[in-house]
């Protein structure tokens, strides 16, 4: 849902890559890696972060984690601290280091919304972008702190540039697939894949499976839905639909990678059944809010009642941990 405005970079180009899933150049373990005064570093072992046994407690917040001012603020309304802060990275932008160094100084892990808002998809996976990727892999190895990815989200939907209106399933898979294994030959296996469609209900007659990369590139699946007015906003009518279908063609671990609800009187219900549903849920590893005002006022602060059941029901042990020590 946000964007940033973009710079380009088109550079040097190579043939598109359609080959089926590579688990050897898609991720996993990497060759040691050498650090500026010549030592050795291994790579940064996500495992322990991909399937926790608690939830994330996550929140998307305005000028995070460059700043964690608002993670602060966040974390005196809702009484605790989040342990996942997403942020939206335009195609084209430098990795945020300093960012993700904060965050992960309080016990959170990052996420990192890419989004290709001028460079066309089948550019990407023709190697067109190939110089900004390699750059962009070396300073996420070279921080060498767990990350995690989302390209081109809500791939599903007609009103991305990225979406069904201008990226045919093939393009998006050869790009998402180009994209990691640059990583990985890049030794930058400190990163966790998501991929994100928008949940079916808007878009029933787009299919999800030509869109999946294959288990051997994608770590979660982050789902991006809200709870609106005038549905049936009980969790599995807003989740349940596209759950199901994804379930049909993967088991990889949930993540509510972007949700919120409208303001207003319902509110305090849907977030007792965002709780609810997230907590019922094993395969679901935790939610992330979008805290913003765009388009409605999904801030938390925009009604109070809800805002004290979020409060009250964050407090369950069971959202939040310290992502240093899952």
């Amino acid at each position: 849902m946000a964007g940033l405005l973009v710079g380009v970079l088109a550079l040097s180009g190579c043939s598109l890559l359609g080959d089926d899933e590579d688990p050897a150049s898609a991720g996993g373990t990497a060759g040691p890696h050498s650090t500026a005064n010549g030592a050795t570093e291994a790579p940064y072992d996500v495992t322990p972060l991909l399937k926790p046994a608690k939830k994330y407690f996550g929140a998307a917040v305005p000028g995070a984690p460059t700043s964690m001012e608002s993670v602060d603020a966040y974390t005196r309304l809702t009484g605790k601290q989040p342990n996942l802060v997403e942020y939206y990275a335009a195609w084209g932008d430098g990795f945020d280091a300093t960012g993700v160094r904060n965050a992960w100084a309080r016990g959170a892990l990052t996420l990192m919304s890419w989004e290709p808002f001028d460079t066309p998809v089948a550019d990407i996976a023709a190697g067109r972008s190939d110089a900004y990727i390699k750059e962009y892999a070396t300073a996420v190895r070279t921080l060498n702190l767990p990350v995690v990815v989302d390209f081109a989200d809500e791939f599903n939907g007609h009103w991305e540039k990225w979406g069904t209106k201008h990226v045919t399933p093939a393009q998006y898979v050869a790009a998402w697939r180009h994209i990691h294994r640059t990583f990985a030959d890049a030794g930058a296996t400190n990163v966790i894949w998501a991929w994100s469609p928008n949940i079916v209900n808007p878009v029933k007659n787009v299919r999800l499976k030509p869109y999946y990369p294959g288990d051997a590139y994608v770590d979660w699946v982050g789902l991006v839905g809200y709870f609106t007015t005038g549905e049936d906003n009980a969790f599995d009518s807003v989740f349940g639909p596209t759950r199901d279908e994804i379930r049909t063609f993967t088991k990889k671990p949930m993540l509510l990678l972007e949700t919120a609800a409208m303001p207003g009187e319902r509110r305090r219900a849907d977030v007792r059944n965002l709780f609810a549903g997230v907590t019922a849920d094993a395969d679901t590893l935790g939610f992330i809010w979008f805290d913003y005002k765009k388009r409605a006022d999904w801030r938390l602060e925009a009604s109070p009642l809800a805002l004290k059941e979020f409060k009250r029901l964050a407090a369950d042990d069971r959202f939040g941990f310290d992502t240093r020590k899952p």
